[in-house]
């Protein structure tokens, strides 16, 4: 599979985490509905990571995005929309991803008893954001690779 590939494929299944995310907002199931919008927020960050030729094989694509911002390889403009990604990246990581497929095991709480319909829309919004503002970043990094951007 080629970078192009990679992030259409991560895109898409983005796009699909967050529709799922959406319909389990009405059929109240919070612990689903936060697994589908983390599921969403990861692979949006895959999906950038992709873009600049970074492996995105993790559940936790922040840290990698937190490394593009420190190489100072990337234009300003898209610096500061990666960098407005990174709190909903960190927010939605790896320590969501396990608990809402395994609960907190150091208490033996449930995955179903973790999440409430706050969490639940709070991690959507999140998935919303990160799901917009992806596409968003992965245009801007298409127009600065063909020359298009006037970002600093």
């Amino acid at each position: 599979m080629n970078a192009l590939d990679e992030v259409a494929y991560r895109l898409a299944l983005a796009k699909g985490f967050l529709a799922e995310a959406e319909q389990d907002v009405g059929l109240t199931r919070w612990r689903s509905c936060v697994d589908n919008a983390q599921l969403t927020v990861e692979n949006s960050g895959k999906a950038i990571l992709a873009s600049f030729g970074v492996s995105p094989k993790t559940h936790d694509p922040a840290k990698q995005v937190a490394a593009l911002l420190r190489s100072q390889s990337v234009r300003e403009n898209i610096r500061e929309q990666m960098q407005r990604l990174l709190p909903d990246l960190l927010a939605l990581g790896t320590t969501e991803h396990f608990l809402t497929d395994y609960g907190d095991e150091a208490t033996y709480t449930l995955p179903w008893d973790l999440f409430t319909q706050e969490a639940a829309a709070d991690a959507l919004a999140a998935a919303r954001r990160t799901f917009e503002q992806t596409q968003e970043l992965l245009d801007m990094i298409a127009a600065w690779r063909r020359g298009e951007s006037s970002g600093k």
